[in-house]
């Protein structure tokens, strides 16, 4: 009973504070036949109802970052509802009319509708791959106008940044253009047409300039695979040139072995744009949600203090196409920002905010 207190009440501050859910609205819904998904859908289905929304639940069979979603699922999306929330066990799934017909915005190509939605700004949107019940009770309930500060100073210096150098004491050293790339805030307002972002919240990321990439990561935390998140237990130490991976260390690392064969699964898309991003850099990320812990489950550990996360394959300004997009995790990094001036600021020390 304590529990299903605590998960209604972490639904409505979702409706309520993240979505700020009006009367009247349209609001999809879309999850999987698996008790903790299926039971978090549930609650916000109450909580859009209370707030007045009228919300609508579709079920489909698990998906991994390799599978489609089921026509029907594309279908609901494309009745262009003002809110869409995936509340997924592993992923929604691709779009593969829109994968094989892309939409065209802004003279950019858009591979799936849910996409082109939020780029469009006709929905707004939260989606929570992965979620469980004890992660939702316990990283929804933070304060949200902290984090919004947090990532506007983050973003500002971030937009103004030329490149990047991250360090950490695992053995990361990676350098980053980052000219012309816009960051991207996951702070926990989803009210306005076109946003959206992870529920639970809490980071910054943004894409590298595309081949701009060169030195060293060593992933020290967890990573994203195709059968799910993994705990790293030995690092995985990967050599970037010029924007994409280009060895992995597989003879001494079990975890870099299995890292390997999801991106070479990735690299047999049989479009050739896609299969050579399957080693592109597509992602930084840094965490910002002060509830969050490395449990094995990326969703929130992506948002840990004192991380930060790199992901290899398809990138957010959508000129990196690729069948995955894996997240690792790299603990207690520093991050310094470099300036058209020549200046540089640490935004990270160690693990630490500097901002």
């Amino acid at each position: 009973m304590e529990n299903s207190e605590k998960l209604k009440k972490s639904a409505e501050i979702a409706v309520k504070d993240i979505l700020k859910a009006k009367k009247g609205e349209r609001a999809l819904i879309i999850t999987n036949p698996e008790s903790d998904v299926m039971g978090i859908s549930q609650v916000l289905y109450s909580a859009l109802a209370d707030a007045g929304a009228l919300p609508v639940i579709v079920v489909q069979p698990v998906k991994t970052q390799f599978d489609y979603a089921e026509p029907a699922v594309v279908a609901a999306i494309k009745t262009e509802p003002e809110i869409i929330l995936s509340i997924s066990k592993n992923k929604l799934g691709k779009d593969k009319e829109a994968m094989e017909h892309p939409y065209i915005l802004d003279g950019n190509k858009v591979n799936n509708t849910f996409h082109y939605l939020m780029a469009a700004k006709k929905s707004r949107s939260f989606w929570s791959p992965s979620i469980t019940e004890d992660m939702f009770i316990r990283t929804v309930p933070i304060d949200y106008a902290e984090l919004k500060a947090n990532c506007t100073r983050l973003k500002e210096l971030m937009d103004k940044a030329v490149r990047m150098q991250i360090t950490s004491p695992g053995g990361t050293d990676l350098s980053v253009g980052l000219k012309g790339r816009k960051t991207f805030e996951d702070d926990g307002d989803f009210s306005a047409p076109g946003v959206g972002g992870n529920v639970p919240a809490g980071e910054v990321f943004i894409s590298p300039e595309l081949g701009t990439s060169n030195g060293t990561i060593v992933f020290d935390g967890s990573i994203s695979v195709k059968s799910g998140d993994l705990v790293i237990y030995h690092p995985i130490k990967a050599t970037v040139e010029n924007g994409f991976v280009k060895a992995l260390n597989t003879e001494e690392s079990p975890d870099a072995a299995i890292l390997a064969e999801t991106i070479e699964e990735g690299a047999k898309a049989p479009d050739s744009e896609y299969a050579k991003n399957a080693r592109n850099l597509g992602e930084i990320g840094i965490g910002l949600n002060p509830a969050a812990q490395i449990t094995g489950n990326m969703l929130e550990d992506e948002k840990a203090f004192h991380t930060c996360h790199i992901a290899i394959g398809h990138n957010y300004d959508e000129d990196a196409p690729a069948l995955i997009h894996l997240d690792g995790l790299i603990r207690r990094p520093t991050i310094e920002l470099f300036f058209e001036d020549g200046s540089s600021k640490n935004i990270l020390k160690d693990g630490n905010l500097e901002v």
